[in-house]
């Protein structure tokens, strides 16, 4: 029997739901809506996220009945997570899928869900909701497209 966590001994398609659903670290990245330039397929990211995630601790305010209200809401799949290039460098599903740990700073390492945040992973307090601006298009962030995003590929 070995006391490594689940994750290090799992592969993602392995794990159960619950375990895969632990694995979100609550940075709220996946929930920031994205532009998609229709002539290039390139994504360009916005600081404007879903009207349904509480900018207070970064999760979603209906997780269970999300698709209800957000019908092109993203479901993070083993399947899915290697196809969402922009998903940072440090989300735990795309860590997982690359056969990577975690962060210290991840829940599940840490015991709580405030290192996230206190680890400036998360977007708390760099976003704003949907349902409180106008045309997201207006709010594309050049400091997340162009290398300045904590998020970016290295």
């Amino acid at each position: 029997m070995t006391d490594a966590p689940f994750w290090k001994t799992k592969r993602p398609e392995e794990m159960s739901r619950a375990e895969w659903e632990s694995l979100c670290d609550g940075c709220g990245t996946c929930c920031r809506l994205k532009i998609e330039d229709e002539d290039t397929g390139e994504i360009g990211l916005t600081t404007v996220v879903c009207k349904l995630l509480d900018l207070t601790d970064c999760r979603c305010g209906d997780y269970d009945n999300r698709f209800e209200h957000v019908p092109d809401c993203i479901r993070l799949t083993p399947e899915t997570v290697p196809q969402y290039t922009w998903l940072p460098r440090t989300c735990a599903y795309r860590l997982v899928a690359e056969g990577k740990d975690l962060y210290w700073w991840h829940p599940l390492v840490s015991g709580s869900p405030d290192t996230v945040h206190e680890a400036g992973i998360s977007v708390k307090g760099r976003v704003f909701s949907e349902s409180e601006v106008g045309d997201p298009e207006d709010f594309v962030a050049e400091w997340l497209n162009a290398g300045g995003d904590p998020f970016a590929e290295e």
